[in-house]
C-alpha cells in the first residue's frame, strides 16, 4: 500500500512537470501530447478520487431521521388508528365501574270502578328494587378493565415502534440509494470523460479500434448504474412518505442523513437489561399476568349470591300500606364451577407466555448485537482500508494502460473493482445502519443518542 502511494506521488510529480510541454509537444507529436493531456488529467483527479463516497446534494427542506419519526408518529393512519382503539380500550373502565341500576314498577288494578264499591276497591302500588353485588364484582372489573387498558396501551407503543423501525430501514435505504445515484453519477461522468480522450487517442492512431469499442462498450454499464439508482431512489423515497402519512408522493421530497454509522457505545449486557425495562411486548406479557389474575378473582365473585331488595308502597282504597321483599338467588348447582377452573389455567398459561417473553428479549438483543458488530467491522474495513486502496489500484492501473503499461483486460478490471468495491463499500455502511436500527428495535431504546 505505501509502495503504490509512493509511485502514485511520482507520477503526480511527472505530470505535473509535463503539463507545461503539452501544447508544444502536441504540435509535434499528436498522440504524445494526447497521452500527456490524458496523464494530466489523470493527476488532476487523484484528490477527487481520494474521496471514495462523495455527499449526495441535499435540498433545502431536506428532513432528518427525527423529523420524518416525529412525521410517522403523528400521520402515520395505521398508528392514528392504534390510538384510537387505545382509547376505546380505556373507555371499557368506565363501563366496568358503574353500578347496578335500582328497577321501578308501578301497577294499578280497578281504578274504574266505584270508590263507593267495597267489593272490589281501586288498588295503586309502587315497587322499587335493586340487585346488590357481592364478592365486590364492580372491584375486579375495574381491575381487569385497568390492566387491559395497559395491555393494550404496551401492544400500541409496540405497534409504534414496529412503524418508527419501518421508518428507519426506509430512510437508511433512500439514504443508500441518494449516495449510490450520486455514484453512479460521478462514476458516468468521469469515465465519459476517459472515454472522450481514448476517442481523441483512437482518431489519432494512437489506440486500435478494438480497445476504443471494448471502452465503448462500458459505458452501458455505467448508463445502466446510473438508471437503476435513480429507480431505486424514487422507489424508497415514495416508500419513506407514505409511512409518515403523505397523501400521495412528491419528487420534491428529500431527507438528510450520514451514510457513514457511527459506532455503538453500550455494551451487550448494559442493552439486555434496557430491552427488560423498556420492551412493549415484554410488558405487554407482564400486563396479561394482571389480566389474568384479576379475571380469576372476577371469576370467583361472580360464584356468589346477588341479593335483591325490593321497598313497595300500596294503596287499596283508602287504605295506604307499605313492605318489603328480598330475594336470594340459591347457588345449589351453578357457582360459576368452569369459569373459576378457565381462569385459573388462562392465569398459569399467562405466566409461561411472560417467561417466553423475557427469553424472547435476550434472543433479539443477542441477535441484533451480533448483526451489529458483523456489519460495522465490515463496514470499517471498506472505510479504513478497500476504498483507498481501490481508488490507488484503478488510478495507476489507468496511467499505466494510458501509457501502455498495462492491458486494456488489466484496466477494465481495476474498473470493475472499483465500481463493485465502492458499491459494497456502501451497502455495508447501510447494512450497518439496519443492524443499528434493529438493535434499537430489540431494545426499545435509542442505542445512537
Amino acid at each position: 500500500m505505501a509502495q503504490l502511494r509512493s509511485v502514485l506521488t511520482h507520477l503526480r510529480g511527472v505530470v505535473q512537470g509535463a503539463r507545461q510541454t503539452v501544447t508544444a509537444v502536441g504540435s509535434y507529436f499528436p498522440a504524445r501530447g494526447f497521452a500527456l493531456l490524458l496523464a494530466s488529467c489523470i493527476a488532476s483527479g487523484v484528490t477527487a478520487w481520494a474521496q471514495a463516497i462523495p455527499p449526495a446534494p441535499v435540498a433545502a427542506n431536506a428532513l432528518t431521521l427525527q423529523q420524518v419519526i416525529e412525521l410517522a408518529r403523528t400521520k402515520n393512519p395505521n398508528l392514528l388508528a392504534a390510538q384510537q382503539n387505545l382509547l376505546s380500550v380505556r373507555a371499557q373502565e368506565i363501563q366496568a365501574g358503574v353500578r347496578t341500576n335500582p328497577n321501578l314498577t308501578g301497577v294499578g288494578t280497578d281504578v274504574t270502578n266505584s270508590a263507593s264499591n267495597p267489593a272490589s276497591p281501586y288498588n295503586y302500588g309502587v315497587q322499587v328494587s335493586r340487585l346488590f353485588e357481592r364478592g365486590e364484582k364492580r372491584r375486579w372489573r375495574l381491575d381487569t378493565a385497568r390492566s387491559t387498558t395497559d395491555q393494550t396501551r404496551d401492544q400500541y407503543v409496540l405497534q409504534e415502534q414496529q412503524t418508527i423501525f419501518a421508518v428507519k430501514q426506509a430512510f437508511t435505504s433512500m439514504l443508500l440509494a441518494k449516495a449510490a445515484v450520486k455514484l453512479a453519477q460521478d462514476n458516468l461522468r468521469d469515465f465519459r470523460r476517459q472515454l472522450d480522450i481514448n476517442k481523441a487517442r483512437y482518431d489519432a492512431g494512437d489506440i486500435g479500434k478494438l480497445d476504443y469499442e471494448r471502452l465503448d462498450l462500458q459505458m452501458a454499464q455505467f448508463e445502466t448504474d446510473e438508471s437503476s439508482a435513480e429507480a431505486s431512489l424514487s422507489q424508497t423515497s415514495y416508500q419513506l412518505q407514505t409511512l409518515i402519512g403523505s397523501d400521495h408522493p412528491n419528487n420534491s421530497f428529500d431527507i438528510a442523513g450520514d451514510i457513514v454509522p457511527p459506532g455503538v457505545t453500550s455494551t451487550l449486557t448494559d442493552l439486555e437489561q434496557r430491552a427488560l425495562a423498556a420492551r412493549p411486548d415484554y410488558k405487554a406479557a407482564q400486563a396479561a399476568i394482571r389480566v389474568a389474575d384479576a379475571e380469576v378473582k372476577l371469576a370467583y365473585a361472580n360464584g356468589t349470591t346477588d341479593p335483591t331488595l325490593e321497598g313497595e308502597y300500596d294503596r287499596v282504597g283508602t287504605y295506604n300500606s307499605a313492605g318489603f321483599n328480598i330475594s336470594i338467588p340459591l347457588r345449589i348447582f351453578d357457582r360459576n364451577q368452569g369459569n373459576k377452573e378457565t381462569s385459573k389455567y388462562v392465569a398459569q398459561a399467562s405466566r409461561f407466555s411472560e417467561i417466553a417473553a423475557r427469553n424472547q428479549v435476550y434472543s433479539d438483543v443477542d441477535q441484533a448485537w451480533v448483526g451489529y458488530t458483523t456489519s460495522k467491522v465490515l463496514a470499517d474495513r471498506y472505510n479504513g482500508h478497500y476504498l483507498d486502496e481501490a481508488k490507488d489500484v484503478l488510478s495507476i492501473a489507468e496511467f499505466a494502460y494510458q501509457h501502455g503499461g498495462l492491458g486494456l483486460i488489466d484496466y477494465l478490471n481495476a474498473l470493475q473493482d472499483d465500481r463493485t468495491t465502492t458499491l459494497n463499500a456502501l451497502n455495508a455502511y447501510a447494512q450497518t445502519w439496519m443492524a443499528i436500527h434493529q438493535l434499537s428495535f430489540a431494545t426499545a431504546t435509542e442505542v445512537i443518542p
